[in-house]
């Protein structure tokens, strides 16, 4: 004989950042809530986030620090619930935070701090939170869900999928947000792995194998004309490939078979200080050439030419003009990334063309979707952190303003 579902007005699944800020929000403004989530403890992505710190928003967040098939899609949400807004919910519950570069914040003692706040929201609300709940089925009837799981069934008018996507699978990331909606009917845009170390052949990386763990401040770009873009941040070389800020940064924009281009020295005239040592030094041109960049990546570069192997005053015109345009516009090929066992997001996800960005609601009525399992990617730096808090706020006051039957 079947069991009675319990009942909830509204059912989320997935505690990671969005799911578990969602939830909070609509417990406050009077919803009965029920949390889902498969792992063992709540949160573990924000737990290891920002090397243990979370990087829980960036204060100049902006829709145009977020990739998507449909840019526009996610105006509406982050217009409405700011990075000062949370701010402010971390000043509320005296969480002291700092911000480190280019307008990241992080909590100054722990990311368990973040998830304090959140679950202490969820507390304020009278949410119910179950994790290891495995879900088996989840059909819908008579306008309302049910869930069926391996703690029970559960019913609700209003189900919210916050699954995130496949990053990290190691702490349980799943393709589950993507099957529901494929199960009603919605698109999702192809997935790949984002703000994640790109990989070379073996043989093309030689060269560079002995620069690992070396990092300097570049300028990077991947893309031609309209889908071109660039940033400057630190790149780091492994024994792989590269990393680092910058490399996360273009991984998300990057595609398969594409070049991206590096300017290794960007604050730098490198033809004006070549031509310039080249009439007052008699120094190795490495020895000079190490003023401006690291060493080792200085003496990486004078090994590719024979030309270069000598004092800068005897080096010709034309080979330190060659010097200064490859290093200023080094082109490179990677074969590959690290994929989603070291890639922080998914790139792609719930195509959005299906979904409501006022509400976050899809076209399949009382299901909604928030946070990364979205097709919606912020760039590194706290960026989609903002966009889980955005979408969840969005989601929560949609369904308390929902002319739906409550429990």
């Amino acid at each position: 004989m079947k069991s009675e579902p319990h009942q909830f007005d509204v059912v989320v699944i997935g505690a990671g950042a969005a799911g578990l800020f969602c939830a909070g929000v609509a417990g406050q403004l009077g919803l009965k809530v029920l949390v889902l989530d498969h792992s063992d403890k709540v949160a573990e992505k924000i737990r290891i986030s920002g090397g243990g710190r979370a990087n829980f928003t960036n204060k100049d967040a902006s829709p145009a620090n977020f990739l998507s098939s449909n840019p526009h899609f996610c105006r509406s949400a982050l217009s409405r619930y700011k990075p000062q807004d949370f701010m402010a919910l971390m000043n509320k519950h005296g969480v002291a935070y700092h911000e480190k570069h280019k307008g990241q914040l992080f909590c100054n003692h722990s990311a368990n701090d973040l998830i304090t706040v959140l679950l202490q929201e969820c507390d304020a609300g009278g949410v119910k939170i179950l994790s290891k709940c495995a879900i088996s089925l989840i059909n819908s009837c008579q306008d309302c869900y049910e869930i069926n799981s391996n703690l029970g069934i559960f019913s609700c008018p209003q189900l919210v999928i916050a699954t995130g996507g496949l990053s990290i699978p190691k702490i349980g990331a799943s393709d589950f947000g993507y099957q529901i909606a494929q199960q009603f009917g919605l698109r999702v845009v192809e997935t790949r792995p984002g703000l994640v170390p790109l990989t070379f052949e073996a043989a093309d990386w030689a060269p560079w194998i002995d620069l690992a763990g070396l990092s300097l401040p570049v300028q990077i770009e991947t893309g031609n004309k309209k889908s071109k873009i660039s940033f400057t941040e630190d790149l780091l070389f492994t024994h792989r490939g590269l990393s680092g800020p910058a490399i996360l940064q273009i991984s998300s924009y990057w595609r398969e078979k594409t070049p991206i281009r590096i300017n290794l020295t960007p604050n730098a005239d490198m033809l004006a200080f070549l031509m310039k040592i080249k009439s007052t030094s008699r120094k190795l041109l490495v020895n000079e050439l190490s003023n401006v960049i690291p060493a080792r990546l200085a003496e990486a570069w004078i090994k590719t030419d024979l030309a270069l192997q000598r004092p800068a005053c005897d080096v010709p015109d034309k080979s330190l003009s060659q010097l200064a345009h490859r290093l200023c516009n080094w082109e490179i090929t990677p074969t590959g990334t690290e994929g989603y066992k070291k890639a922080e997001v998914t790139v792609g996800g719930i195509d959005t063309r299906d979904v409501s960005s006022q509400t976050m609601e899809s076209k399949q009525p009382g299901l909604y979707f928030i946070g990364e399992v979205l097709d919606v990617t912020g760039w590194l730096g706290g960026y989609n952190f903002q966009w889980a808090w955005a979408s969840g706020f969005a989601c929560a006051q949609a369904m308390a303003q929902a002319p739906k039957k409550r429990v």
